[in-house]
Parts: C-alpha cells; structure tokens; sequence
C-alpha cells in the first residue's frame, strides 16, 4: 500500500518544486503521471519542463500523443493514464481517490500555499484519505527547507 504526500508551496512555485520531485521519482524508477485539471495549464507546464536545464532534463510527454504509453513521466488531466504510473503527482487541486493510493507506491498532493482555495482543498483531500485509511505526511517549505510536520 501507497502513502499520500502533501507539499504545501510557500516559497517556490510549483514549476520549481515539481522537476525535483520528479527527478527524485524517476530515480526510484517510477514511471510518473502529473495530474492536473486545466489543459491549458498542463501545456504550459510541459513548455516549462522543455526548458530546463541540459543535465536535468525530464523526459515526459503531454497526453494525447501516439507514445503516451511509453513516457517516464506523463503529464495528463484524466484519472487513467496511458502509461501505467507507480506515482502520480496531483497539482492545482486535482483529484485523487484512497484507491489509487493503495495501488500506487506514491501519490504526491502539492497545492499553492499562498492560495487559501488550494489549502482548504488539500485540507479536504487530507480528511477524505486519511479517513479511508491512506497513509499520509505532510511536508511544509516554511523554514527554507523540506520538513516532515505531519504524518497519519
């Protein structure tokens, strides 16, 4: 059984936080499905994820492609992504059930800590897995550095 992760955001933005969580979950050898709700925003974060740097690239792709199958990291609006992930990381809101948790070796929540929608979204994500019986942590950036402050 997996365990949810939440990562509340209050110094660097998601598109800084994200590509080292995801170098982290590639190098566990996980493939990675990156769940949003807004196309247009998973479009812009895949132009984001082009544009790092040489030795950090991410191979991923933007669902919707002939090789979704076959991406490392996948970035997708949908529940079911084409290429069978071990971790799926859940941005700006996006749903995630206690069953995927138990099937996955990682679900990561990350969610704008600067924003009081996206906290009291995550806040509901935490009550609702948790009280199906997912193991969860949260993790705060408050300090300048990564924290573990909670764990259920």
């Amino acid at each position: 059984m997996g365990a949810a992760y939440f990562y509340h955001l209050t110094r660097r933005p998601l598109e800084e936080t994200l590509p080292v969580l995801l170098d982290k979950a590639r190098g566990a050898g996980w493939r990675v499905a990156v769940r949003g709700v807004e196309p247009d925003r998973m479009a812009w974060l895949d132009d984001r994820l082009w544009l790092g740097a040489d030795d950090s690239f991410l191979a991923h792709g933007l669902a919707g492609g002939p090789h979704d199958a076959l991406q490392p990291i996948l970035l997708t609006t949908t529940p079911q992504a084409a290429n069978n992930p071990a971790c799926v990381m859940a941005i700006h809101g996006a749903e995630v059930s206690a069953a995927e948790v138990a099937q996955l070796e990682r679900v990561c929540i990350l969610f704008d800590g600067n924003d009081p929608d996206a906290v009291q979204r995550a806040r509901m994500q935490w009550k609702a897995l948790t009280g199906e019986g997912c193991s969860a942590q949260y993790w705060s950036e408050e300090s300048g550095r990564w924290e573990k402050k909670a764990e259920s």
